[in-house]
């Protein structure tokens, strides 16, 4: 059987719950990690930037504290601080990974892994062997990169880079609107830094519903927050402490000029150097691993899971996806994933959630379509909380009223997800949760009448 039942490759969220879940099996397993146990996601990216958009939010809150009757004077503000506090939350959360490693008697390497084919694993810093009836590959991606944007690590970043920035420029452009250059501009633009976002397709956050991403785009322009849609950046120049930018736009060529110029277009795998190919694994263009339904790769006994993968290069699918690879290696019956179902959540203010198809998506795939609405201007409690941008949008099935997807945009949506996708996964219609109670007055009624809207029948728009 070897040195282990199980080696996983990538100590990311998907590598690290593999892991655990197969402790918990009682598999003897060996976790190869050459960094921090947690990976990008949780050491630079998903927790450090969510801890300082909860900052961004009660700087927001300051900012406006004359709305609630309540005089600021004097106000001072520490992004060093908000940094330390978010390395703080990272420790804390990693410290509780390498515990639950331990627990489920996982054997954690920091090293360096290649694959050799057979069952063996190399490590490069040790020069150690490692034999396994299977292994998992969760190597994760990095930030991609452009040609025109080479980064320098002061004037030009990435996100990465940016996490570690004790300071906050006067002027930033933002190369991407996707949910990354979304949530670092309402960071930004709350510390009193002129924010502008550049993004190639016609609107920020492109892969939502339009009527969502239309809505997110007016309440960052009340902001104060500046965005060039269908521009692309063709030009960069160097000026001291500085960058001045040609972007093309179908208005004409502009220059933008800052102190800081963060990338923020995707990512690309980190599947180089692992001996793939010679250990027989498949990579499709880019260099994603390709994968069936049960996360099989091409090789025998060798599964891949989470971004390297290429297959919604979220945390929670990579957990998800080790999970199925896990109990498919340890013989126990698995359900492929439904990646409809995968819910899609953004940080910035106001929140972006999804999951499913988006309204012309399933026109699209051939449904005929209801759609329900609920704005959050018609919520009690978003009146109360004084955050009433957004709405709730529900995509159905005209004849069966079968939940097709859910696209939300306002205050904590993306706490509200679970319920319509748990509708769905257990078959339910857009009948049974316009049925369901909620509390009064809850952000979550805001489901129950957009349910409702469906079928003509909310009662309070």
């Amino acid at each position: 059987m070897g040195d282990y039942y199980l080696v996983v490759i990538g100590g990311g969220p998907g590598g690290y719950v593999s892991a655990i879940r197969a402790g918990q099996l009682g598999l003897r397993t060996a976790l190869v990690e050459r960094e921090q146990v947690g990976g990008i996601c949780l050491n630079w990216g998903c927790i450090p930037t969510k801890a300082l958009l909860r900052n961004a939010e009660v700087v927001h809150l300051v900012r406006h504290a004359s709305d609630w009757g309540i005089a600021v004077d004097n106000l001072r503000l520490d992004f060093g601080k908000a940094i330390d506090r978010s390395r703080q939350v990272v420790q804390r959360l990693v410290k509780g990974v390498e515990f639950l490693l331990r627990k489920s008697k996982v054997e954690t390497i920091k090293d360096e892994a290649v694959l050799r084919g057979n069952g063996q694993v190399a490590l490069k810093g040790s020069g150690r062997i490692l034999s396994a009836s299977s292994i998992i590959v969760a190597t994760g991606a990095r930030p991609r990169t452009l040609p025109v944007l080479p980064l320098d690590g002061q004037v030009v970043l990435s996100s990465r880079a940016a996490l570690e920035r004790r300071d906050v420029p006067a002027s930033c452009v933002i190369v991407g609107g996707g949910a990354t250059g979304c949530e670092f501009a309402y960071l930004y633009n709350a510390y009193g830094v002129q924010v502008t976002i550049v993004e190639l397709l016609p609107h920020l956050l492109p892969s939502e519903d339009e009527q969502v991403s239309q809505a997110l785009e007016r309440a960052f322009q009340k902001q104060g927050i500046r965005f060039l849609t269908q521009a692309k950046v063709v030009a960069l120049q160097r000026n001291g402490p500085e960058a001045t930018l040609t972007v093309e736009t179908p208005r004409g060529t502009q220059t933008l000029t800052a102190q800081r110029v963060l990338v923020c277009v995707g990512i690309q795998p980190n599947s180089q150097g692992l001996g793939l190919e010679e250990a027989g694994v498949r990579t499709e263009k880019g260099g994603w691993i390709a994968t069936d339904e049960r996360q099989r790769t091409s090789a025998p006994r060798v599964f891949a899971i989470g971004d390297v993968t290429g297959r919604m290069p979220l945390a929670h699918v990579a957990s998800a996806q080790g999970i199925v690879a896990v109990e498919t290696i340890a013989g126990k019956e698995t359900r492929p994933l439904d990646y409809t179902l995968m819910p899609r959540a953004v940080y910035c203010n106001p929140q972006v959630a999804s999951w499913g198809l988006t309204e012309k998506q399933a026109q699209e795939a051939g449904h005929k379509v209801k759609v329900g609405k609920f704005p959050f201007l018609a919520s009690g409690k978003a009146l109360a909380l004084g955050e009433t941008e957004g709405f709730v949008k529900v995509v159905a099935d005209a004849q069966y009223g079968e939940i097709l997807g859910v696209h939300m945009v306002g205050p904590e949506v993306t706490e509200l997800l679970p319920e319509l996708a748990l509708a769905r996964l257990l078959e339910g219609t857009v009948r049974e949760t316009g049925w369901l109670v909620h509390a009064h007055p809850t952000l979550a009624e805001a489901l129950k009448e957009a349910s409702l809207a469906v079928l003509g029948e909310a009662i309070h728009i």
